[in-house]
């Protein structure tokens, strides 16, 4: 099969031959400059014509290799250097103390971020006054009758009579931490499929993507993980009560096939674009990070609650400062007058100011939450704000599932002339 190209075919030419469509995910005219077709070109006449030279790979980088490098490698590197603390501390107040600086200057300042769009201006509040008043009151209504619904059933279930509602929130509180588990793993899911298309968006005409595998290896990856945590079956997370979906270990060992085939056809992809000196490196190093985080959120750290630690900071990380980016490439450098204090603040000469507001608001809220919950100690003050934070991140679920999505732009519709018909 081989000798009919004369000459001996790689991994990265088979992947090609076997799958021509990638190349139509890639960049406009990549498929000139497969192998494919320089196999073929020995035998094509000088009447054809001949394929336009392709452009060099832009540069790739949302805003500067440093704020790039920062956002991509740093934050990776921040959550793994949090696991190895996590996973090796001896003492056992190392994670809670961990936890509570993560909420101080991550977690709650990455929910702040989100109203940077929503309120630091009188015209966003306005356009989404729903987001900031009427939907956190929904989120805590929905959350606590939640709770109490199924303390009443688990409750009835177990032949208990129910006699205060601190006994039914007893019973049904492992509604929130279950739902928060795999809720925040869709979200940090999708937050990363953002970013990664953006950096595909970013990759420039010349560089080979192929999306088709990139995408597909991204969701898979993740999704063994959830699975995996599933599939260990761990009774508590973030010292809660936690139940998990019935996953059987077949089930496991097939989706984590299925997604090993996919890693090994993205990589492939990835080799053969190196070798053509089109490899988007900043997509890439994205990708590969998202991959490295998940897995050993998920699967390499045995703990539940310690993996979660470093997804969490490597999401919350990323996200403060995707948040300022989008801010920052949205006005242009320019300050909007109905705008004047989320334009000003988010020019790179006011960076500082931007994340000091931001910081000084989450300090805020973070020890006016700690301060309700500090009677029961360092353990009280982390089950308080893991409850606080938890609702507080099913609101941010649901107003970033809404600002964050593109307005599609409706086609022109252009006027056609109709001819009068002949006589």
């Amino acid at each position: 099969m081989w000798k009919s190209f004369g000459r001996r075919t790689d991994f990265a030419d088979l992947l090609l031959l076997r799958c021509p469509h990638w190349l139509a995910s890639g960049a406009a005219g990549a498929t000139s400059s497969s192998p494919l077709n320089a196999h073929r070109g020995a035998d094509m006449s000088a009447s054809h014509v001949q394929p336009r030279a392709l452009a060099a790979p832009t540069s790739g980088w949302l805003l500067s290799p440093s704020f790039d490098l920062t956002l991509v490698v740093g934050s990776a590197l921040l959550a793994l250097h949090v696991g190895i603390i996590a996973v090796f501390a001896k003492h056992p107040s190392v994670v809670p103390i961990i936890f509570l600086f993560d909420m101080w200057l991550l977690g709650y300042h990455h929910v702040v971020s989100t109203f940077t769009r929503l309120c630091f201006d009188k015209k966003s509040f306005q356009e989404h006054r729903f987001l900031v008043i009427q939907l956190p009151l929904i989120v805590i209504g929905a959350t606590a009758g939640a709770i109490l619904s199924v303390g009443a059933v688990r409750l009835w279930m177990d032949g208990v009579a129910v006699v205060s509602a601190t006994q039914l929130f007893s019973a049904g509180q492992w509604i929130l931490p279950t739902t928060y588990l795999y809720w925040q793993w869709f979200h940090y899911t999708r937050q990363s499929y953002g970013i990664e298309r953006m950096y595909r968006r970013n990759a420039g005409e010349g560089a080979l993507i192929n999306d088709y595998f990139t995408t597909r290896s991204l969701y898979l990856v993740a999704g063994v993980g959830i699975l995996y945590r599933a599939w260990q079956g761990q009774s508590t997370f973030l010292s809660m009560e936690v139940l998990h979906l019935p996953i059987t270990k077949s089930v496991l060992f097939g989706v984590a096939a299925v997604t090993a085939v996919y890693l090994a056809m993205w990589l492939g992809h990835s080799l053969w674009a190196f070798r053509q000196g089109r490899l988007a490196v900043p997509h890439f190093l994205y990708v590969c990070t998202h991959h490295i985080i998940f897995f050993v959120s998920y699967c390499l750290i045995d703990n539940i609650t310690s993996g979660w630690l470093v997804l969490n900071v490597w999401h919350n990380l990323q996200y403060i400062m995707f948040v300022w980016w989008a801010n920052n490439r949205q006005f242009k450098n320019e300050v909007d007058p109905e705008r004047k204090l989320i334009s000003t603040l988010s020019q790179k000469q006011h960076v500082v100011a931007y994340f000091g507001i931001c910081i000084a608001i989450s300090t805020v809220i973070f020890f006016g939450l700690k301060g309700m919950g500090s009677l029961g100690g360092v353990q009280g003050a982390v089950r308080w704000s893991l409850m606080v934070s938890m609702v507080m991140n099913f609101h941010h679920y649901v107003v970033d599932g809404i600002i964050w999505k593109r307005k599609k732009q409706k086609p022109a519709v252009t006027p056609v002339e109709v001819a009068p018909m002949a006589s």
